[in-house]
């Protein structure tokens, strides 16, 4: 079984942009998910105060773990005991977490292609063999149930994505009620990535732990709450599993920052500024929705939450990394290449990030608009 990790070629991307910037050159950053605005202002404030009044150290917030569960009493109608809930520094590592947690080397892992690069790296990585699925318009670029009754034999665990990266597309609620079914009859874990809820635009995102408690949950503060750069996230995990996931934890992170704990705290009840953002970025996205068919670009995956739009290039070229390269030199427009989500048929996709600022998006179509139509 091979541990080979492709690179992420976005971040070759970004690192040519960075470059171009310190050249002088005006760079328009399209290509992360990263919110352009910051943390909510009291979060910010919160952390001044403990930078002045906690030396800080290895820490779990105690107060934290306990509003989250609080969130998915109020937000999801579940019942979490705090104890389930493990703070990470970021998503990331509590993806990490949670699949060591539930598998052995060699166990099979299932997701959606186009799919976050991780999940097919870090399942490489972690001797385990990813099971790619692929996903087209027909299933908006999800997963399905009948997708994953067609798999045989059943893979041991299967990862969703709801909203997804890099499409936006979410699933629908009855369509995940029927795969967190099909997963109980199969024996199939379920890890759910919920990085992107509170980013929705048709309305409120269910949660898989609605559906099952079994279900293992990521969340992070980095995409709605603004917080990246913070590195906090949390793993929510079946009872059974709190004594394993607390050692891993405790041996491979430790802790997240202290002072991300402080601060996200906070941030949980600062939601008329955070839902100011949710509404820049359904401003961004219409931006965008109205200028792609000018640029050439009609089909799309539907950007239903996120803040990503996966634009079909195929007509443009088949070597969507060089594309990408391309825009970037000649306009300054920073985007992600399809063969990051998808080693298949990405090489025809290209992934816009519109978590920029609007005057950003509005710039970047400017500079794109006559770059298109040159290749038309």
């Amino acid at each position: 079984m091979s541990r080979e990790i492709a690179p992420f070629h976005a971040i070759a991307i970004s690192r040519r942009a960075h470059e171009l910037k310190a050249q002088g050159r005006s760079i328009i950053h399209m290509e992360f998910g990263q919110p352009s605005t910051g943390a909510p202002a009291a979060a910010i404030a919160a952390a001044h105060r403990v930078l002045d009044q906690d030396p800080m150290g290895y820490w779990e917030s105690q107060p934290l773990k306990d509003r989250i569960a609080r969130y998915y009493a109020e937000r999801h109608r579940c019942t979490v005991d705090p104890e389930r809930i493990f703070l990470t520094n970021g998503a990331s590592p509590a993806l990490v977490l949670a699949i060591t947690t539930r598998f052995e080397p060699g166990a099979r892992i299932a997701f959606a292609r186009p799919g976050y690069v991780a999940y097919r790296n870090v399942t490489r990585g972690l001797y385990m063999e990813p099971v790619e699925v692929d996903c087209g318009a027909d299933t908006h670029f999800q997963l399905s149930a009948a997708a994953l009754a067609a798999l045989d034999p059943a893979p041991d665990g299967v990862i969703l994505s709801s909203p997804a990266n890099p499409t936006g597309s979410v699933i629908p609620t009855d369509e995940l009620a029927a795969i967190m079914r099909l997963c109980r009859e199969r024996n199939i874990t379920v890890i759910s990535d919920e990085i992107y809820h509170g980013l929705s635009y048709v309305g409120p995102l269910t949660s898989a732990l609605e559906e099952d408690d079994t279900a293992f949950i990521i969340n992070s503060f980095s995409k709605y709450y603004s917080m990246a750069g913070w590195r906090l996230g949390w793993l929510i995990v079946p009872e059974e599993y709190t004594a394993k996931t607390r050692a891993l934890m405790g041996n491979l992170f430790l802790t997240p920052p202290s002072l991300a704990q402080h601060a996200g705290l906070v941030a949980f009840d600062c939601r008329e500024e955070l839902e100011d953002h949710v509404e820049a970025y359904r401003t961004n996205r219409q931006l965008m929705l109205d200028a792609l068919p000018h640029l050439g670009l009609e089909r799309i995956a539907p950007p239903d939450g996120a803040f990503y739009i996966y634009a079909d290039v195929r007509h443009l070229t088949d070597d969507s990394l060089a594309f990408c390269a391309q825009l970037l030199e000649d306009t300054g427009v920073a985007t992600a290449p399809g063969i990051d989500f998808d080693p298949v048929n990405g090489r025809g996709f290209v992934r816009f990030s519109f978590a920029v600022s609007t005057a950003e998006v509005r710039d970047a179509i400017a500079r794109m608009t006559p770059w298109f139509a040159a290749r038309r």
